[in-house]
This record gives C-alpha cells, sequence and structure tokens, in this order.
C-alpha cells in the first residue's frame, strides 16, 4: 500500500499544471486508484485497493469557496494552470474564486472532476495519458 510519504515524493516534481500527467503515472505505479483534493485547506484524501485510503494533512490557510460557481472563467484559470501560467497555491484561489471546492482524480477512468459546495459536478475533463 502506499504511503502520504510516497506521494509526497511524487508530488514534489509537480511545479505547475504542466507536470499533471506525469505525476498521474507516478500514482498508478504507487498504487492510488483516485483522491478527492479539496480546495478550503487542500488536504486531499486517497484511495487504493480493498477501499484502503489516507489522507494528507492541511497545506494551506483556509480559502474562502465562492457560493456562486462561474465556471467560464474556472475554465479560463485552469486552461491558463495547465499550461504553466499560475503555480498551485494560485491554483487553488482561483479554484475558490470561481466556486469550486474540491476535485476528483479518478485514475482508473482518468478524469478529473471539479465539484461546487453543493457535491454538483462542474467539470469533467480527461486526463491526457
Amino acid at each position: 500500500m502506499f504511503t502520504i510519504e510516497q506521494i509526497k515524493e511524487a508530488h514534489a516534481k509537480v511545479k505547475s499544471g504542466a507536470d499533471f500527467p506525469n505525476y498521474i503515472q507516478d500514482l498508478i505505479i504507487l498504487g492510488v486508484k483516485g483522491y478527492d483534493t479539496f480546495v478550503n485547506d487542500g488536504h486531499t484524501e486517497y484511495y487504493g485497493v480493498n477501499n484502503y485510503t489516507a489522507a494528507s494533512d492541511e497545506k494551506y490557510d483556509l480559502i474562502p469557496i465562492s457560493t456562486t460557481v462561474n465556471k467560464e472563467r474556472f475554465i479560463e484559470f485552469l486552461v491558463a494552470h495547465q499550461d504553466g501560467q499560475s503555480d498551485y497555491i494560485t491554483f487553488c484561489n482561483h479554484c475558490g474564486q470561481c466556486g469550486i471546492a474540491k476535485w476528483r482524480v479518478d485514475i482508473i477512468e482518468m478524469t478529473c472532476t471539479y465539484f461546487d459546495l453543493a457535491q454538483n459536478e462542474i467539470l469533467i475533463e480527461k486526463i491526457p495519458g
């Protein structure tokens, strides 16, 4: 089973959204099936086979999450982040401003789904292989 320390080592290689596909490949090797990242404090809940889970600690001070979703603006921020134009904390702040409360990465389906505070799916994107 994977540990948070192993995941941290894989995540340390990520400098921008452009590094995300390689990070996913590292997680596959570790046995991670998916994870939820919570924008408000940056903690992540990872899950693997046989209902194995591990959770990270909070990563930063609380970020407020807007109750109003701005999907169009979020997509603009997301595209810029994936192009390497913003760092992780900036992207998380942009998520909060746009009403994104968490994202779920499903490594089996190779999707990343963004949710609002009410757990509504706002955007589902395919992860490049």
